[in-house]
């Protein structure tokens, strides 16, 4: 029988006794299809003994003591793919839980590639097959099936096999020290701060006319807060094909704003519409030196892209040999920065990834290394005499 705590005493026993535990692992059922802050429906919590689901909209439920569990600096806390569970903690507590681990960042740190999902680690690790057909049920309805919560609790319950197998994998690999750069992110709170002022960066802007910038950067930010106000998602207030285009024409009237695709008159003549208009006449009237900068655009050398696919092909192999995802080395970008610049500002060049790939990757570039294939696999040849009788 699956055990849901809907009490603050049950939910308050049941954190105390995981006092003295080396980790607890957690997971979230949330909704936001129809929000802009997620709605949490239900918490999973593991501990050596025992795995529980929580209601955190059960009448009168108090989650202090599961806050103060997430505060905890004695007890790790293990996730799968965290990011969005940490999310909600930090929405409640202006708090990241600590300390933490995710499990699908460890899991490319010991090569199960890139983006491993709960599903696989849980088959090769823990000898689990997880029934996904509650995935996308409704969780804020009441009252919970047996089903729900099975598959729920299934979650948290599988992931300490697999959280103990991969951490035993760091400890004979030495590699707890790449999982700690790779967590960085999500231990860090300017994460899960949605600042208004930068959700222009979110959009995809073909232009690097600065006041159409500086519209579409006042618009966002209107929007960004309009949305966290209202709660409601940033589609529902105004989508990012009528910002734009709202941007580039910056209509003056009502009249000019209901032309504007996807909204209409009915938007137009609103309180959001009022709203943009105000938006597009006070950028209007800001000065030129207010006008954000354009991102600049990186030209490359020309005749590169050779190179940049020789690199890719050297890092494929490095990581496929150190089991390591290439995601976590370095991105196409990364490669062609490397393939232009010796010194480019790339994680790839330095620690762990420079002895992994990126101090290949430079002697490649400088014929001090070649690749080469013997049948089905490809080998590195080392080149310095060559290289150096050659200059």
């Amino acid at each position: 029988m699956t055990v849901l705590i809907t009490d603050h005493a049950a939910l308050e026993a049941f954190c105390r006794g995981l006092a003295g535990s080396r980790y607890v692992t957690v997971d979230t059922e949330f909704m936001r299809d129809k929000t802009y802050w997620p709605r949490l429906c239900l918490v999973q919590l593991a501990g050596p003994e025992e795995a529980v689901a929580v209601d955190p909209l059960a009448p009168g439920m108090d989650l202090a003591p599961l806050h103060d569990l997430m505060a905890d600096l004695a007890i790790l806390k293990v996730f799968h793919a965290a990011r969005q569970d940490i999310e909600i903690f930090f929405n409640a507590t202006g708090q990241v839980p600590a300390p933490i681990f995710d499990t699908q960042v460890a899991a490319m740190v010991c090569g199960f590639g890139e983006s491993a999902s709960y599903e696989t680690l849980a088959a090769k690790l823990a000898g689990a097959h997880i029934d996904k057909t509650s995935r996308f049920t409704d969780w804020s309805h009441r009252p919970l099936t047996e089903r729900q919560l099975k598959y729920a609790i299934a979650d948290v319950a599988h992931l300490r096999t697999v959280y103990e197998k991969l951490a035993a994998q760091l400890d004979r690999s030495g590699r707890h020290s790449w999982l700690d750069e790779e967590m960085a992110v999500l231990t860090d709170p300017a994460t899960y701060r949605l600042d208004p002022a930068e959700a222009w960066r979110r959009l995809k802007v073909r232009s690097n006319n600065r006041r159409m910038l500086a519209m579409v950067r006042e618009l966002a930010a209107w929007r960004e807060t309009a949305a966290q106000q209202r709660d409601l998602p940033r589609s529902r207030i105004i989508r990012d094909e009528a910002l734009l285009e709202i941007a580039a024409h910056a209509p003056r009237t009502v009249d000019e704003l209901a032309r504007t695709r996807g909204l209409g008159r009915g938007f137009a003549e609103s309180r959001l519409g009022g709203e943009v208009l105000a938006t597009v006449a006070r950028v209007g009237r800001m000065p030129e030196s207010a006008y954000p900068q354009p991102l600049p655009r990186r030209e490359l050398p020309q005749g590169i892209g050779p190179l940049v696919e020789l690199l890719r092909v050297l890092l494929k192999l490095r990581c496929e040999e150190n089991h390591v995802a290439s995601k976590l080395i370095a991105d196409s970008e990364d490669l062609e920065l490397i393939a232009a610049d010796d010194d480019a500002p790339v994680p790839a060049l330095r620690g762990w990834r420079a002895e992994i790939f990126g101090r290949d990757a430079l002697d490649l570039k400088h014929g001090r290394l070649a690749l080469t294939a013997a049948g089905k696999h490809i080998k590195l040849v080392r080149t310095d005499s060559a290289a150096a009788a050659a200059q």
